[in-house]
């Protein structure tokens, strides 16, 4: 009864083991590599996206706290 198990244990190492590695090789290669920085590519896109979306809404929260833009206020009304 041990040895099945201790079969089964090295059975599912070895599967686990040969799997990471095909992943790691799948990560080091061209392709991997062009994964990587289109996902770092996308984050930043995202990320200025997002903070001149916000800079925008601020900057005209501003504008219509110092009575600048009193259009964009009597338009809002």
């Amino acid at each position: 009864m041990k040895k099945i198990f201790w079969l089964g244990v090295g059975i599912t190492i070895g599967v686990i083991a040969a799997r990471k590695i095909a992943a790691a090789k799948g990560a080091i290669g061209p392709e991997g590599l062009n994964r990587a920085v289109g996902r770092v590519s996308d984050a930043v896109h995202d990320f200025a996206d997002a903070l001149r979306e916000n800079m925008n809404e601020r900057e005209n929260d501003l504008r219509v706290a110092l009575g600048i833009d009193q259009a964009s206020d009597a338009a809002r009304d």
